[in-house]
């Protein structure tokens, strides 16, 4: 089970309303400051998930956790018919439906707020589902997971795009120094929140990763699950399958 980590220690308010306040907060300054503290790396993570996606030929894709909706953007070079962004914060899908707009893939990606434990879905509808970057977020990880096998397709796909830990203990170490003492300072510097960026980093460094994140998944009930990390194991994408 993943620890709970919250954004603001001091609320009483639930995770997931207190993670939609932080990103409705940060949403305008997310795009150039996630750049900047992922030295642009994870652009190329998000062109591997799409490489995926593209080998099922998906006639329809959900986006889960969309935020500013660069993902989803990304996706529309597989080809498929309807792309749906699914967020919790509107201030995030705002920026989002902007660059949609901008992209001219108006017709193709739709930018809906809904919550991931509670999809608005019928079961069996999506081949492939992605997260980039937010099953940390969730607020009950394996009622989030269970959502999401429930309106894949059977042999559809499932990819997972998320901070991990590297196994190596040199890459570790500088890992450590730079997620607890770079980022956070990075945040405390640009940033309105002066506190969110000090969650990112708290939040995954305590989230579950590799093999115990693929037994999580295998848990609920998914099948052909994989992990592949990148960059040294800073990040890792994930793949499972529908029976």
């Amino acid at each position: 089970m993943a620890e709970k980590v919250k954004p603001y220690k001091n609320s009483e308010a639930s995770k997931k309303d207190q993670v939609t306040e932080m990103f409705d907060t940060i949403s305008n300054e997310y795009d150039g400051l996630n750049r900047v503290i992922s030295l642009g790396i994870d652009v190329k993570w998000r062109q591997k998930v799409v490489k995926i996606v593209s080998e099922k030929k998906p006639e329809n894709i959900l986006d889960i956790a969309t935020g500013t909706g660069d993902l989803a953007i990304n996706l529309a070079s597989t080809n498929a018919k309807e792309i749906i962004g699914l967020d919790i914060s509107n201030g995030m899908l705002e920026v989002g439906r902007k660059k949609v707009t901008s992209k001219k893939l108006d017709n193709t990606i739709s930018m809906v707020i809904g919550d991931s434990e509670d999809l608005p879905f019928e079961k069996n509808t999506f081949d492939a589902i992605t997260v980039a970057f937010g099953v940390r977020n969730f607020e009950n990880l394996e009622k989030g997971l269970t959502e999401i096998l429930r309106v894949l397709k059977p042999d559809g796909i499932f990819v997972i795009l998320e901070t991990s830990v590297p196994t190596n203990p040199i890459y570790r170490f500088g890992y450590n120094l730079y997620s607890k003492f770079v980022l956070p300072t990075i945040g405390k510097l640009f940033s309105k929140d002066k506190i969110a960026y000090s969650y990112l980093s708290e939040s995954a460094s305590v989230f579950p990763y590799g093999e115990t994140l693929n037994n999580i998944l295998r848990k609920i009930g998914f099948i052909k699950v994989k992990d592949r990390p990148q960059t040294m194991g800073v990040a890792t994408i994930y793949t499972a399958s529908k029976a």
